[in-house]
């Protein structure tokens, strides 16, 4: 299965109770990966988050990846770590890993997009296909024409992440991406696991 398909990107905002409330909701509704966000540098609690969400998701079969900290993916044993370009170096995440672990890469220009192409990682989360408010330090919007563009110059799996939702969902979908990520389209939605599904079976569609 591919794992990349429906991402869930969880909210940092949300306590613990909203946080793995959110999560079991979105899984049940078909999310195929959860990455873990925590931007409030409290490594203690990372760790307590990443341990209460990793015991929803244990049997499910969805991987958990750790946004940005290698230390907190090993310190609760994740199936992998999401980096971002100010975080630590590919090949020594990659290093500390292992070769079992999924290492992703968030791409936000064609530079980064060529130099990951020689780089240790199992796929990259195209950022922000679409402006968004939960990500303000955007570099650019790709579109849909960027996002077609990356997909012909690399061939590693393609996330697209941000401001995807309904309205726009079916012209990300038609360029055979290999997967979506999602923030606020779920986590901020009165029913997760409906629109979880909703999204799954758009996917499901599109092949």
């Amino acid at each position: 299965m591919n794992p990349y398909r429906l991402c869930l990107v969880t909210d940092d905002n949300h306590d613990l109770e909203t946080l793995t409330r959110v999560v079991s909701l979105a899984v049940k509704g078909g999310v195929t990966m959860v990455q873990l966000r925590e931007k409030h540098g409290d490594v203690r609690a990372f760790i307590e988050r990443a341990a209460a969400v990793k015991e929803v998701l244990r049997g499910e079969h969805v991987p958990l990846i750790i946004n940005d900290r290698v230390d907190v993916a090993l310190a609760v044993d994740a199936d992998g770590v999401h980096l971002g370009q100010s975080d630590m170096p590919a090949p020594v995440a990659r290093h500390l890993l292992g070769n079992e672990k999924l290492l992703g890469l968030s791409i936000e220009d064609a530079e980064q997009l060529h130099e990951a192409n020689s780089l240790p990682v199992d796929y990259i989360g195209l950022s922000a296909i679409f402006s968004t408010p939960t990500k303000t330090d955007t570099k650019k919007a790709w579109g849909i024409d960027g996002l077609h563009w990356a997909l012909r110059n690399t061939s590693l799996p393609v996330v697209a992440i941000g401001g995807i939702n309904e309205s726009n969902l079916d012209a990300v979908i038609a360029t055979g991406v290999h997967g979506i990520a999602v923030v606020s389209a779920i986590c901020r939605a009165e029913k997760p696991e409906e629109v979880a599904r909703q999204l799954k079976t758009a996917l499901m569609v599109s092949g």
